[in-house]
C-alpha cells in the first residue's frame, strides 16, 4: 500500500510540474507575441497602423527605399492639384430667398427605388427635389429589389441598408419635411392597393410633377411613386430652379451618409492605404456585362464571356432597351471610344505617364466581367494592387452585413433514381444491342449558373435568381459603397469606362461629380477613350515596346485632358446627370489674393475651359480665411504642368530585377536614355 501511495505522490509532483512548464511556456509565448507587435507597431514611427496591419491582411507592399518629397516637381505632376481649378470651391447653400418647409403641406410622397447603386442614389436625391417642388412630405425611400428581398439582414432594411437615415433627415430639416414611415391610415391602404401610382421616368419634367402628380396628391393625401431607371427628374433645369439644383448637391454630397458600419470600414480601408505614407490611386474598370452588352463591345474577351454578352445584348433587344443588331463590329465601337478601356490598357498609360511600378493601385467596382485574370497584367506592372478584399478581413466584412439567417443548400438538385428501376429498365429494355435514351435534362447546379454558365445554350431566358445570388446583390451595394469613399478620397482617380448598361452616366461619373464638388482641384484623369484607342492601335503589335514619341503623345493627351475633359464631361454627362457635373451652380470662385486668377482675355484652352464653367458666383466672406489659409504659399510655387523636361524616366521597370523578370524595354530610335522633348516640342497647345 505504502509504494503504490508514493507512486502515486510520485506521479502528482510529475504532473504538477509539467503544469507549471506549460504554463510558463504560454506566458512566455504572449510575451513573445505582444513584443512582436510593439516592435511591428512602433519600428517605422508615422507608418505604426500600416505596420500593425500588415500581418493581419493580405497585402503586403513593396516599395523602393527612394521617394519622392510633396515638393519635387515629378511628385507634383503625377499627384498634385490642378492649379487652374484652385480658387474653385464647393458651395451649395441657398443662395437668394430660400424659405424653410412648411409645417402643412400637400400630402405624402412614397417612394420605390430599383437599381444599383448610382441609380439609388440618383434617385433619391431627385426624389427630395420632387417633394420640395411639391411642398409634400416624404417618406424615407424604399429601395426594392435587393435589400427586400428574402436572406438579407434584419437589422437593416431598405433605405438603412446603406444610408444613415437619422442623418439624412436632420441634414435636409430646412429643405423638406420628411418622415420614417406613413401614418397607420395610409399604410392600409397602401397595402390594399388603393393609393394612386405613377411609374416614372429619368426625364421627367418639373410640368409633369406640377400638373400630373400634385392634383392627385391634393386630392388624396398620398401619392407613390415607383422608379426604376436611375432617376426620376430630369437633369437641367430652367434657370428659375437654380436652388433645386443646389438642393440635389445637399442631398448626394452632404445628407446621404453611409450608415456608421459602412462608414467606418470605408474609413479603415482609407487609413489602411494612407498608412504607407504614399499617395494611391483609385480606379473604376467599369466592366460590367450589362454596359458591355448595351454598346456591343462582346470581341473584347474572346472567351465564354463574349457568349455571355451576347446572350445579354440579345435580351436587351427583345425587350426595346435597345435597337440594333446583335452582331455589333467591337473593334469598330472600341475605335469610337464606346467600349470600356481594359485593365492592361490602363496599366500601360499608367506607367507611360510616369507612374512606377511601386504604386497603389486600389481597384473598386462591384464587378469586374471577366474575373481576376483581366486583371493580370495590371498587377505585372504594378506592384501593390489592391481591393477592398485585401485590405480589410472577412470577419469586418460580415459585420456591414448584419446578421443574416443560414441559408440552406436551395440550389437545384438531380432527382435520386432508385436501383430497383434502373434493374427493371434494363430488363424491360428489349433485345441488346440497343442504342441509349436521351439523357435527362441537366439540372442547373450552382457551380453551371456561376461559372460556366450552361444555361446559355439551353434557353432564351437566364436562370432565376437565387435567394444566394440575391444577397450576393444587396452585398454588392455595400462594397460600391465602400469603393465609392475611397475613390472620391484618392489622390487620383482612374475611370475606365463612364456609362452604364442602359447608357446613362454610371459609378465612375458620380464619383467624378463628387470629386469635383469636393476637391475641384483633385486630380481626375479624364481620358478621351476615341483618342486612347487610336493611340493603341498606333502600337499593336509592340505594347511593351513603345517609342519615345509614342510616350510623348499619351502624356500631352492625359496632362491637356485633365482639364479639357472637363468640356466633354459638361456635354455629355451633365445632360443626363446633373450630379456628374454640378457645375456651376454648386461652386463658387475665390477671388482672395493669394489664388492667381486666369488672365480673362486669354485665349488659351485652359481659360477657354474654365470659362465654359460659367462659375461667377463668388465665395462668400466667411469662406475667405479658409481659402486663404489652404492657398498660402502656393502662388509661387511653379506649375508642373508647364515643365516636364526632367520626369521623364523608365517606362517598364525601375530596376534591374524587374527587366530580368520579363518586361520589355522602351525603345528609342538612337536607342539613348530617354528625355522628355515636351519642352523642344511646344508642350501643350
Amino acid at each position: 500500500m505504502k509504494g503504490v501511495a508514493g507512486e502515486g505522490k510520485m506521479v502528482f509532483k510529475f504532473t504538477s510540474r509539467m503544469k507549471w512548464l506549460l504554463l510558463c511556456g504560454l506566458v512566455l509565448s504572449v510575451f513573445s507575441i505582444f513584443s512582436h507587435l510593439l516592435l511591428a507597431r512602433y519600428t517605422y514611427g508615422g507608418n505604426s497602423e500600416y505596420q500593425a496591419s500588415i500581418t493581419i491582411f493580405s497585402w503586403r507592399p513593396v516599395f523602393e527605399n527612394t521617394d519622392l518629397s510633396s515638393t519635387h516637381q515629378l511628385f507634383r505632376r503625377l499627384w498634385g492639384p490642378v492649379k487652374q481649378l484652385e480658387s474653385l470651391h464647393s458651395q451649395a447653400n441657398p443662395r437668394g430667398i430660400y424659405q424653410a418647409p412648411l409645417p402643412q403641406t400637400n400630402g405624402y410622397i412614397f417612394v420605390r427605388i430599383r437599381g444599383g447603386f448610382h441609380e439609388i442614389r440618383n434617385s433619391i436625391c431627385d426624389v427630395v427635389v420632387v417633394a420640395r417642388l411639391l411642398n409634400a412630405t416624404l417618406v424615407i425611400p424604399e429601395i426594392q429589389s435587393t435589400t427586400s428581398s428574402k436572406g438579407i439582414s434584419t437589422e437593416f432594411k431598405s433605405f438603412a441598408y446603406v444610408y444613415n437615415e437619422d442623418q439624412f433627415m436632420a441634414a435636409l430639416a430646412d429643405d423638406v419635411k420628411i418622415v420614417k414611415t406613413l401614418p397607420k391610415n395610409l399604410k392600409g391602404a397602401r397595402r390594399m392597393k388603393k393609393i394612386p401610382s405613377f411609374r416614372v421616368s429619368r426625364s421627367a419634367s418639373p410640368y409633369f410633377y406640377l400638373h400630373h402628380v400634385l392634383p392627385v396628391l391634393t386630392k388624396h393625401s398620398v401619392a407613390e411613386l415607383v422608379i426604376p431607371d436611375g432617376g426620376c427628374l430630369q437633369a437641367t433645369l430652367p434657370p428659375n430652379l437654380e436652388e433645386y439644383q443646389r438642393l440635389r448637391c445637399r442631398v448626394s454630397f452632404h445628407a446621404l451618409k453611409f450608415r456608421d458600419e459602412v462608414d467606418e470600414l470605408a474609413t479603415a480601408i482609407l487609413n489602411r492605404l494612407r498608412a504607407s505614407g504614399r499617395p494611391f490611386i483609385a480606379y473604376d474598370p467599369g466592366l460590367t456585362r450589362d454596359a458591355l452588352a448595351y454598346y456591343g463591345c462582346a470581341e473584347l474577351f474572346q472567351d465564354v464571356h463574349t457568349e455571355l454578352i451576347q446572350h445579354k445584348r440579345s435580351w436587351m433587344i427583345k425587350r426595346g432597351i435597345i435597337k440594333g443588331n446583335l452582331s455589333v463590329d467591337s473593334a469598330e465601337q472600341r475605335l469610337k471610344g464606346l467600349c470600356p478601356l481594359m485593365p492592361e490598357e490602363i496599366g500601360i498609360l499608367l506607367r507611360a505617364y510616369g507612374y512606377s511600378w511601386d504604386t497603389i493601385i486600389y481597384v473598386s467596382g462591384g464587378e469586374v466581367f471577366g474575373g481576376q485574370k483581366k486583371l493580370i497584367p495590371l498587377h505585372a506592372m504594378f506592384e501593390n494592387v489592391v481591393d477592398r478584399t485585401s485590405l480589410s478581413t472577412s470577419w469586418e466584412m460580415n459585420k456591414i452585413y448584419g446578421r443574416e439567417a443560414i441559408l440552406p443548400d436551395l440550389g437545384p438538385k438531380a432527382p435520386p433514381v432508385k436501383e430497383e428501376t434502373k434493374r427493371k429498365a434494363w430488363k424491360l429494355s428489349g433485345p441488346r444491342p440497343r442504342p441509349l435514351p436521351p439523357p435527362p435534362p441537366r439540372a442547373k447546379y450552382p457551380y453551371n449558373i456561376e461559372g460556366w454558365w450552361g444555361w446559355v445554350a439551353e434557353s432564351d431566358n437566364e436562370p432565376e435568381s437565387t435567394v444566394m445570388e440575391l444577397r450576393t446583390n444587396a452585398h454588392k451595394l455595400l462594397w460600391e459603397a465602400i469603393d465609392y469613399k475611397v475613390c472620391v478620397e484618392a489622390d487620383v482617380f482612374v475611370p475606365g469606362f463612364d456609362r452604364d448598361g442602359k447608357g446613362n452616366p454610371s459609378f465612375a461619373s458620380l464619383v467624378m461629380g463628387h470629386r469635383l464638388y469636393q476637391f475641384p482641384a483633385a486630380k481626375t484623369l479624364r481620358l478621351d477613350r476615341k483618342i486612347v484607342a487610336n493611340l493603341f492601335e498606333e502600337i499593336r503589335d509592340h505594347l511593351y515596346q513603345v517609342n519615345q514619341t509614342w510616350i510623348i503623345s499619351v502624356r500631352q493627351h492625359l496632362r491637356r485632358n485633365i482639364l479639357e475633359g472637363l468640356t466633354e464631361d459638361l456635354r455629355n454627362s451633365r445632360p443626363q446627370s446633373f450630379l456628374s457635373f454640378p457645375v456651376p451652380e454648386c461652386l463658387c470662385k475665390a477671388h482672395d489674393g493669394t489664388v492667381k486668377s486666369t488672365n480673362a482675355t486669354s485665349t488659351t484652352p485652359r481659360a477657354q475651359v474654365l470659362a465654359s464653367l460659367k462659375v461667377t458666383y463668388s465665395c462668400p466672406a466667411w469662406m475667405h480665411d479658409d481659402i486663404a489659409y489652404s492657398t498660402r504659399d502656393k502662388d509661387e510655387e511653379e506649375d508642373p504642368d508647364e515643365d516636364d523636361s526632367k520626369s521623364m524616366g523608365s517606362f517598364f521597370w525601375q530596376t534591374s530585377e524587374t527587366q530580368e523578370a520579363g518586361f520589355g524595354e522602351v525603345t528609342s530610335k538612337d536607342d539613348t536614355p530617354m528625355e522628355d522633348q515636351e519642352e523642344l516640342e511646344g508642350g501643350e497647345r
